[in-house]
């Protein structure tokens, strides 16, 4: 498996989405309930006690290194700071960067440090401590993925308070990819002083054991205001432990817990049900370079053939929205515009009619059971596209079997990512032909060039409509068919306010979360 991949998917959303589960029943949006906030200020005082996701034998302390478990991101998440975070319009907000400026061809960024920003050990946050922790973050097995055409010798200090970034080619978007990752440490931490490095965060580590921790308040931080004392993170190898846990009392907040204890806790008038729009994505992906799903006409057919409300109801239990074939649908630049594809069997027979199809065939999805809800996906697909006169066999496959034999290579599997990142993020990870993890294999030069263009587009608005060129052809011929996306969910005591409701990694900036006690 793609170590990366992995901590993407864990660090945005991972096994929360493990509840979810194809338990059918109606879902619907009045059900949800969030804090309430209504004439309440915010409090200083108390220990939030927070559940998270993880295995002990999978534990990690390096910021840079591929954190599998949930329990550990959140750790890291609060104790170090990254350059930049994701925000809600624009979707990349300052943090340990005040602001940053692009060069006229785009190429040259420089990203100016918070001013006031320490170390917690009081130590002033200098350029070179964030050049020393990027270079060992691009050097990094999976380094060239999160800086992607941002070599190590391409990255400078100027002055004490300024951090140069050089691009191989236009990057108008590169301050995004300076969120998630990109963790500051001190320069020349040694890897054996890491789960103890002080870092910048909003909460300093008070101690740690066997994937559980106590952090307490930054009081220096240069960020804002932090009210809580202190954050508990406790540890749980399944959403169900935890969403117990979270029933009896034991902790506050149950994190990324899932559908089925969504609904268990819909019962409960003490306990809060926080829903985070567009967290996860589960989409079906069809090899569009050769076999059976190769003809464009094939790949829309299945697309017409899946009747996606069903598949939100069914399989994400309601907690989500029917998806259009376009992944990133958080972006603020989310082609909202381009219709809705609906399921249209008599269109999609006619169009494997035309693509000389084979329906006496029987062809193997594969998927694996990572995430619960993934393989259950795969069946009501299967189902649904018989309809059309696509027989489909799903194949179940060992988790180590199936991203080392399937992934980035099968004809049809699905596939998944917790991080709704944004439109350019897929594109650059997924879609353009050159890239790492180009799932269904497509290449496409027309894309390829308004992928390119849109990058070294230095005007938003035009950026913008390029990106919108960008998505239609995503959608009309990409190797996707994704046909919802499911919310995070997080269950939580009465008396929490104010937890994140940004999905993926917008979720861990637990900074501004109060107690009302």
């Amino acid at each position: 498996m793609n170590l990366n991949r992995r901590q993407v998917l864990w660090a945005g959303g991972g096994t929360g989405a493990a509840l979810l589960l194809a338990a059918c029943g109606g879902g619907d949006e009045t059900s949800a309930k969030s804090p309430a906030k209504a004439n309440e200020k915010p409090r200083p005082g108390g220990t939030l006690r927070v559940g998270a996701l993880g295995r002990a034998s999978a534990i990690t302390r390096d910021p840079h290194g591929s954190q599998a478990n949930e329990s550990d991101y959140l750790i890291i998440s609060l104790v170090h700071d990254t350059l930049t975070v994701p925000g809600t319009k624009p979707n990349t907000v300052p943090r340990l960067a005040a602001s940053w400026q692009a060069s006229d061809d785009l190429k040259t960024w420089r990203f100016t440090l918070a001013k006031g920003a320490k170390f917690h050990d009081g130590t002033p946050v200098t350029a070179a401590d964030v050049v020393w922790s990027l270079k060992r973050l691009r050097n990094t097995p999976a380094g060239a993925s999160r800086l992607p055409g941002i070599k190590a010798e391409n990255i400078k200090a100027e002055g004490d308070d300024t951090v140069v970034l050089v691009s191989d080619y236009a990057n108008a978007e590169l301050p995004q990819l300076t969120r998630l990752t990109t963790f500051v440490l001190k320069k020349d931490t040694k890897d054996a002083d890491l789960g103890k490095a002080p870092g910048t965060g909003p909460f300093k580590l008070d101690w740690f054991r066997s994937g559980n921790a106590r952090l307490v308040r930054n009081d220096d931080w240069y960020g804002g205001d932090v009210y809580l004392d202190a954050i508990e993170v406790k540890i749980f190898e399944s959403p169900q432990a935890m969403a117990n846990a979270l029933l009896a009392g034991q902790i506050d907040v149950a994190s990324n817990v899932g559908a089925v204890a969504a609904r268990t806790a819909e019962k409960r008038d003490d306990i809060q049900i926080v829903r985070r729009p567009n967290d996860m994505a589960m989409p079906v992906v069809m090899r569009t370079t050769d076999g059976p799903f190769a003809d464009a006409k094939v790949r829309e057919a299945l697309r017409l053939a899946v009747d996606r409300e069903a598949m939100v109801k069914q399989v994400l239990s309601g907690y989500g929205t029917v998806a259009n074939d376009i992944l990133g649908t958080g972006d603020p630049a989310y082609a909202k515009d381009i219709p809705q594809r609906k399921r249209d069997l008599a269109k999609a027979k006619q169009l494997l009619k035309e693509a000389g199809f084979d329906t006496s065939k029987t062809y193997k999805l594969l998927t694996t059971e990572d995430i619960a809800g993934l393989a259950e996906s795969a069946t009501l697909f299967a189902s649904q596209v018989r309809e059309a006169g696509v027989k489909v066999e799903v194949v179940k496959q060992e988790s180590a079997t199936f991203w080392d034999k399937t992934w980035l290579k099968g004809d049809l599997y699905t596939t998944y990512w917790g991080t709704n990142d944004s439109v350019v993020f897929f594109a650059s990870k997924t879609m353009v032909s050159d890239s790492g993890q180009n799932e269904a294999g497509w290449k496409d030069k027309e894309f390829d060039a308004a992928y390119r263009k849109a990058m070294a587009t230095k005007d938003a608005a035009a950026r913008a409509k390029v990106l919108h060129e960008l998505q239609q052809i995503e959608y009309d011929a990409s190797g996707y068919l994704l046909w919802g996306m499911a919310d995070g969910i997080d269950l939580a005591g009465a008396a929490v306010r104010d937890l994140p409701t940004l999905p993926g990694y917008g979720r861990v900036q637990l900074e501004q979360a109060w107690l009302a006690r």
